[in-house]
């Protein structure tokens, strides 16, 4: 599956900054979800509600602060100098947070950092995508270009997802998100030396930020296919949020066997995502949206394997086709987006799409907590895996997303014949 990736393309050396700056901050990130799960509920007299509370604090602010961070990353010369700072406050943030843990708490201190951590990501995630567009200047390249650089963070993701199991079972979650603030230091200071290669780009600047906005939103709402994606990915990511955050640790705490069990399950996700990127690579769909949606069915399978009560081996199989399946539509989705949205205004564009797929994220977070201690956790996660499919259903009822084409240019370096065929 990783044939169809043009490895070549790491001879440009910003790209291979870009992707060395990426697998990096992921490798550390990979500790933070088992370390902050599993370290608020060892907590003395922690319940699923003070995960809930910790988790909605980490999204509601990506919710708040995403838009006015796709306004930065189209309005600032340098984008890269606009991460190198985010990733430098993100290092502090799960600095603190690790020092929190270390101590015991207290929890609301907790939840207010991770609340600062999640200002970070709101403004990172919308210019990082224009961050690609910067390094990546040939259109022709991006498909694989953006499979490369999946695979290397699902990659680093792997490794340090198989790491932190080990890492929060023998030496606690405070040396877990101690490592994860190194790897955002460690991040900021290659994104810094990618803008030093990097010219600033000219800036048009604009009367008020709020015409900003409504100019990505004119942008945003003229593409069906973007809005109903995005739409359908709210309530998907509510369900991914909820069982990665939550629910399936709390699975794996009753019948699974902790925190090990969980971060198999994780690596095994991370597993497919790195065989789905690769084969997206090389993927060249005539329908690329449609085969995007499809593909996106794959988040219910962790959760109604969970709900039933599946072996860990089954588990783990499941999390491996969820995987697969989600980075092929990521890839496509990316791609799709970069080649339709006019690049002066992709990061605002992806700031919204951003705030509507994550729009459902701190509710899903809030109320699985509370309903899982009334229902139980397998109750719950078997109504999230319904969600999914039902989601996916409806948005296939829109033309734009079943009949958008895919690009008619052969993947650079790829004959006619051999695109058509992959």
């Amino acid at each position: 599956m990783l044939s169809g990736l043009n490895f070549a393309l790491l001879s440009q050396p910003r790209l291979r900054l870009l992707a060395a700056a990426r697998f990096v901050s992921v490798l550390g990130s990979a500790f933070g979800p088992i370390a902050v799960s599993f370290g608020v509920l060892a907590l003395p007299g922690a319940t699923p509600w003070d995960l809930s509370l910790v988790l909605a604090c980490q999204a509601v602010p990506q919710l708040v602060f995403v838009l006015w961070g796709g306004v930065l990353g189209d309005r600032v010369p340098s984008r890269f100098r606009l991460v190198s700072v985010t990733e430098t406050a993100a290092a502090a943030c799960w600095a603190g947070l690790a020092a929190l843990f270390a101590i015991g708490g207290p929890i609301w201190l907790i939840a207010a950092l991770a609340a600062l951590g999640g200002v970070t990501r709101a403004l990172f995630s919308p210019a990082l995508e224009g961050v690609v567009i910067d390094v990546v200047e040939d259109k022709a390249d991006r498909q694989r270009a953006n499979a490369l650089l999946k695979v290397s963070t699902n990659t680093a993701r792997l490794l340090g997802m198989t790491l932190a199991g080990v890492v929060v079972s023998l030496l606690g979650p405070a040396l877990a998100l101690a490592l994860d603030a190194a790897s955002f230091a460690a991040c900021a200071v290659l994104f810094t030396a990618l803008g030093r290669r990097t010219p600033d780009r000219p800036v048009r600047y604009r009367s008020s930020a709020l015409r900003d906005l409504r100019e990505g939103w004119r942008e945003f709402v003229a593409r069906e296919w973007l809005w109903v994606t995005t739409g359908q990915l709210a309530f998907v990511l509510a369900v991914v949020n909820a069982v990665a955050g939550l629910l399936g640790p709390m699975l794996a705490m009753e019948y699974l066997g902790g925190a090990w069990a969980w971060s198999l399950v994780m690596v095994a996700q991370v597993s497919g995502q790195i065989g789905g990127a690769g084969w997206a690579g090389r993927l060249r769909p005539g329908r690329p949206m449609l085969l995007a949606t499809v593909c996106t069915a794959g988040a219910a399978l962790p959760a109604l394997l969970l709900a039933v009560r599946a072996p860990l081996p089954v588990v783990l199989v499941g999390a491996l086709a969820y995987g697969l399946m989600w980075d092929v539509t990521m890839v496509l989705w990316r791609t799709c987006l970069q080649r339709e949205v006019p690049e002066e205004a992709i990061s605002r564009v992806s700031s919204i799409d951003l705030l509507g797929c994550l729009a459902l994220a701190p509710a899903g977070l809030a109320v699985a907590g509370p309903l899982a201690a009334m229902f139980g956790p397998g109750v719950i996660a078997l109504a999230s895996a319904g969600l999914v499919v039902v989601a996916v259903g409806v948005s296939l009822f829109s033309r734009d997303i079943r009949t958008l084409p895919g690009d008619p240019k052969p993947l650079k370096g790829m004959a006619p014949a051999a695109a058509s065929a992959a």
